[in-house]
């Protein structure tokens, strides 16, 4: 499948969507009948507020299925767990069980807290596989910008100490054997990164104070040959993460022959699989992705 026409530059596009010639996906869908949700399930207990979680399957299925959790954007200072519903419910359907998570924000508490929250996350779904008919296997995690960023650290991390926190749950791991990277810094030890206020906010100093947090707040810090297959979507028109990070990650996983699967549309922004075309054309190129790596 070809990538949809994007736009000559931003303000052609602003000016789309202002006349409402963007046609753009319903982000408040109804969960079809025939799919079981399990809503605000708490996953974890933080000093600042607990953590829930979101799990939806199809009905009467009683085998275990794999498991696709999505994280949600919003710079880490804001967003909810149903904001990738379009996403949870369409994936259900397709024979998976999704799970949103919900993760501390910047104004809540520092990093690593976010990326921990995670990883609990993480662990708590495949301890209770069971309960939800989870394949804990095969599991995939899919993030969107800040969101992104969050999903890869927990993906890349392994053997780093964020994963020791016990999240009073069992021994599983937080292992994935899927990554999918919408649109998400990868290296917050850039200029792009350390220049701006929700990075800054996010780690909880500045770069000059500490940039060794910056460093262990990167994916591409953790990256090796070990790590799971990825999978990458950026718009050429994102003007809040600019395309050398996405290829500076390509590079990285490069060097150690780990699977990217990098998709760069031209035309497009930010949050750009809103819009209809964008969402079919990744969802194409997921469904594959997630048939070769998520299918025993």
């Amino acid at each position: 499948m070809k990538p949809p026409r994007g736009y000559l530059n931003n303000t052609f596009l602003k000016w789309s969507a202002m006349f409402g010639r963007i046609d753009l996906v319903n982000t408040k869908p109804e969960i079809p009948h025939d799919i079981e949700s399990f809503i605000d399930v708490k996953f974890k207990e933080t000093e600042q507020r607990s953590l829930f979680l979101d799990v939806y399957r199809e009905k009467g299925v009683n085998n275990s299925m794999p498991l696709i959790i999505f994280v949600h954007g919003g710079s880490w200072t804001k967003g909810d767990k149903k904001d990738y519903l379009i996403y949870l419910l369409s994936y259900a359907q397709k024979g998976y069980v999704t799970a949103s998570l919900s993760y501390r924000f910047s104004q809540e508490e520092k990093f690593p807290a976010a990326v921990k929250d995670i990883i609990c996350g993480i662990k708590w779904l495949k301890d209770n596989a069971m309960e939800y008919g989870i394949d804990s296997n095969n599991v995939a995690i899919v993030g969107g910008s800040a969101g992104a960023h969050l999903a890869l650290m927990a993906a890349y991390s392994t053997g780093s100490s964020f994963g020791e926190e016990s999240c009073k749950s069992g021994s599983a791991s937080q292992k994935v054997n899927a990554v999918v990277n919408f649109y998400g810094p990868t290296d917050l030890t850039t200029d792009y990164a350390i220049n701006r206020k929700e990075t800054n906010f996010f780690i909880g100093s500045d770069y000059k104070s500490q940039p060794e947090k910056y460093l262990i707040a990167s994916p591409i810090h953790y990256v090796t040959k070990d790590d799971p297959p990825t999978m990458t979507f950026i718009g050429t028109l994102d003007e809040l993460v600019p395309l050398n990070q996405t290829n500076k990650l390509d590079q990285s996983l490069k060097n150690v022959d780990v699977y990217h699967d990098y998709h760069i549309l031209k035309g497009w922004p930010h949050t750009m699989d809103a819009a209809r075309p964008v969402n079919i054309y990744t969802q194409h190129y997921m469904d594959k992705f997630f048939n070769q790596f998520l299918r025993d």
